[in-house]
């Protein structure tokens, strides 16, 4: 038994939307048994997320209002790569955009996949250090407001809810690992 779905040899994506940050694609697949089935998947720009660690062991969240969720989440910096862009490139623009800073240490936790189910996004997660004020202009379509805690108060605004989205969930953990490796 292999652990792979192959697409059919055959199958030609069938391109249902394209657009300009995201597209949408189906195709046929053959399972490791045989069966043919079909398989919709978004393809997604790779992005970042980055943990913002100041000297005093605080990390700087952003607070900003999320279409699909209809609600303010508050999230750890990030953002999609632009073409050509490496992961450590965007991940200081991010700092700079979202909350007005810049890393002299960027260290890379991890890549992970933030929905394989359904989207090709990678996730790179950063952990910056070494803060110094940078500011670039944000993005005209971001309104963010920045909130400032202690890194292991974040286990508990996870708990509480007030942390909800798997990117930042993900990297703040990772982050208070190697924090507390320190």
């Amino acid at each position: 038994m292999t652990d792979t779905m192959d697409r059919r040899a055959d199958s030609v994506p069938r391109w249902i939307y394209r657009g300009q940050f995201i597209s949408l694609r189906e195709e046929s697949v053959l399972s490791e048994d045989g069966e043919e089935s079909g398989w919709a998947t978004v393809e997604y720009p790779s992005s970042v997320c980055v943990v913002p660690v100041f000297q005093d062991g605080t990390v700087m969240l952003v607070r900003q209002f999320r279409k699909p969720a209809e609600e303010f989440l508050l999230e750890a910096p990030a953002g999609k790569m632009e073409p050509g862009e490496s992961p450590e490139t965007t991940a200081v623009r991010e700092l700079q955009e979202e909350i007005g800073y810049t890393a002299g240490r960027l260290d890379r936790l991890t890549t992970f996949f933030t929905e394989p189910v359904l989207c090709t996004q990678r996730m790179h997660v950063f952990l910056a250090r070494d803060l110094t004020p940078a500011k670039l202009s944000a993005d005209e379509d971001e309104f963010i407001g920045v909130r400032r805690v202690r890194l292991e108060q974040a286990i508990d605004l996870i708990a509480d809810g007030s942390i909800r989205d798997a990117k930042s969930i993900a990297s703040l953990l990772l982050a208070m690992r190697v924090m507390g490796d320190n």
